[in-house]
């Protein structure tokens, strides 16, 4: 009994500190850029990202948490639930060491490809090939590498409308005026929807699929309504040239629509491995189906604020920066992009990247205006830790899990 507990307590505080990383990492693909733009400031932007992050965490962070868990490894060859446990456990350890790291470098890496990498290496050590079902993993690679390059496609494709639409117009405030409400309205239409469509808050409430959508769709009629009726009020004072400072609005509201996103997307990777063991612990066997509880999304999501809060600004300072140049146009493209491909993911089920996404989304907009826009040797540092991230992950996760299996 001494020994059970005393592994249900390091789980919890490996959990704990997996969700630190998470958010110490992951704040900067929601506020990078509108830190960068100077749009808000480093205080505001990690007080806002805390609050959002947690809602995202809590309401919407049930659908990746259970793909995670049952997708990676195949419980029935490992067969003994003791040493699943104890491969959940290393997977939290080896995976927070490695994003930790890469924090403390000021490198965004991606926590999924770090949860992922580590459960891998569980898998082969505990089990053999057999145990890891690679087939999910195929599945789970491509959209790592979709999600940079649809993030990248997206941002480009939406800057050079605004370009044309806007930037290129004499009364730029004109352009603007037409082309904005457009954009709220389908960043509303898309948060709402990833908000009421099979999530906690949506069964509570009992919404089906249909009635979600017809909701989420007429939010976004009201919100494009209001929008035009406000924004020629606000700015029509306004001459030429002020396109900047409509978008520096906007920019700020899909910074924290990305940060809901990140916290629906990424909870997962520290609170599925804890939601198999406490499920181990709490009936003795594996079921690849249990429900992730709210409590525990909301545990998760409460230290990824924690890690927002105090180490949150070293990677922000790098994607904000130091990849390509920011305005508020080109932040709000950014984040815009990323938070589509995010929230979609998390609706369905995917553990997409986000630091992928948000990484493209930068690196499509840096296109738009031509190569020499983008610090090519920033990128390519970041990619090398994107890269060598699984294989690390993997062997430390069998180091970990080596060392656990013969102390108890």
């Amino acid at each position: 009994m001494y020994v059970e507990t005393s592994i249900i307590v390091i789980s919890v505080i490996a959990g704990a500190y997996m969700a630190w990383n998470i958010g110490a990492n992951d704040v900067a693909n929601s506020m990078a850029s509108a830190v960068g733009a100077r749009a808000i400031t480093m205080r505001q932007a990690l007080f806002v990202a805390t609050i959002l992050t947690f809602l995202g965490a809590t309401l919407v962070g049930s659908h990746v948490a259970q793909t995670i868990r049952k997708g990676i490894i195949d419980s029935q060859v490992i067969g003994d639930p003791k040493i699943i446990l104890l491969g959940l456990l290393s997977a939290l350890l080896s995976a927070s060491l490695w994003v930790c790291l890469a924090t403390y470098q000021n490198l965004p890496v991606s926590t999924t490809h770090s949860i992922v990498g580590a459960m891998i290496g569980f898998g082969l050590v505990s089990g053999g090939v057999s145990a890891v079902n690679w087939s999910q993993v195929i599945y789970i690679v491509i959209s790592w590498i979709m999600s940079p390059a649809l993030s990248a496609a997206c941002s480009f494709l939406i800057f050079r409308l605004i370009d044309k639409l806007v930037l290129s117009k004499m009364d730029t405030v004109h352009g603007a005026l037409k082309t904005t409400p457009v954009l709220i309205a389908a960043t509303i239409f898309i948060m709402t929807l990833s908000l009421f469509l099979d999530t906690p808050l949506s069964r509570k409430l009992e919404l089906g699929p249909m009635q979600s959508t017809l909701a989420s769709l007429a939010v976004g009629i009201i919100i494009y309504v209001a929008c035009v009726i406000l924004f020629r009020k606000l700015f029509a004072r306004y001459k030429v040239g002020v396109a900047e400072e409509i978008f520096r609005y906007l920019q700020v509201m899909t910074s924290c629509y990305v940060a809901f996103g990140n916290g629906a997307n990424d909870v997962a990777n520290a609170m599925g491995p804890l939601a198999g063991i406490y499920f181990i612990y709490s009936t003795g066997s594996v079921a690849e189906s249990s429900p992730v509880p709210v409590w525990m999304l909301a545990f998760g999501g409460f230290m990824i604020c924690v890690g927002i809060c105090t180490w949150g600004y070293r990677v922000i300072e790098t994607v904000g920066s130091k990849i390509t140049e920011l305005t508020s146009i080109r932040g709000f493209v950014v984040e815009f992009s990323a938070a589509t491909m995010i929230l979609i993911a998390s609706m369905l089920g995917l553990p997409v990247s986000t630091t992928h996404a948000a990484i493209g989304a930068y690196v499509g907009v840096g296109l738009a205006r031509g190569l020499q826009a983008l610090d090519v040797g920033v990128l390519w540092k970041i990619m090398l830790y994107w890269i060598i991230t699984v294989p690390v992950a993997a062997v430390t996760c069998a180091i970990i899990f080596s060392v656990l299996s013969a102390i108890y």
